[in-house]
């Protein structure tokens, strides 16, 4: 009872969709109702307000930390196993793609994935935002930098890491941004894939 306490908290965080929540603050459009229509930062930054989009990359990813640190803090206390963590990671990151609080239709899951796998390994997280980076500044496409990135993640893992649980949890990750990311790909291989910044 105390791990599905803990998988519906993971769950509910990630239901908060900081693209909707800081568009709302700051007066701006609704996300899910112009550019690409995803409830991201990304998309936030179409609004032209860069502010928006930083704050909602900052909470997108701080909600994935949050509740991988702190199942990993809890667990002990309350004897739960280490598994708890993983499946806490998972319940935040399909808490973001599938969103209680917004009818199920939440982002790509790109920055909380980023703050899971920070919480998981700090040394993934970082191999994971050096790839994104790196992708973003040669090609300045978002989506190909996230997939790119999420592709590799389990290849980091499994390095540093090996091939274990915390590894085939960011497989998961990985195949459930993959799908998200499906209309990304048709656009990808079209050559319509619109570029970081620009307005749609």
């Amino acid at each position: 009872m105390i791990t599905l306490l803990f998988i519906a908290v993971a769950y509910l965080l990630g239901s908060l969709s900081f693209a909707v929540i800081v568009s709302r603050a700051m007066r701006l459009p609704d996300p899910r109702s112009f550019g690409s229509g995803n409830p991201g930062a990304t998309n936030v930054l179409r609004s032209g307000r860069k502010a928006a989009a930083v704050l909602t990359l900052l909470g997108d990813a701080l909600k994935g930390w949050v509740a991988v640190v702190l199942a990993r803090a809890l667990a002990p206390q309350f004897g739960l196993a280490d598994d708890v963590v993983l499946l806490c990671a998972l319940a935040v990151f399909i808490g973001h793609l599938f969103p209680v609080f917004f009818g199920f239709k939440g982002g790509k899951g790109v920055a909380t994935a980023f703050g899971v796998l920070l919480g998981l390994n700090p040394w993934l997280g970082l191999a994971c935002l050096a790839t994104w980076l790196f992708m973003a500044a040669v090609f300045r496409i978002s989506s190909l930098s996230a997939l790119t990135t999420a592709l590799l993640a389990p290849v980091y893992a499994g390095l540093l890491m090996k091939w274990n649980d915390t590894t085939m949890a960011v497989l998961v990750i990985t195949l459930l941004l993959v799908y998200r990311h499906k209309s990304n790909l048709i656009k990808l291989v079209k050559g319509e894939e619109g570029r970081i910044g620009g307005r749609s």
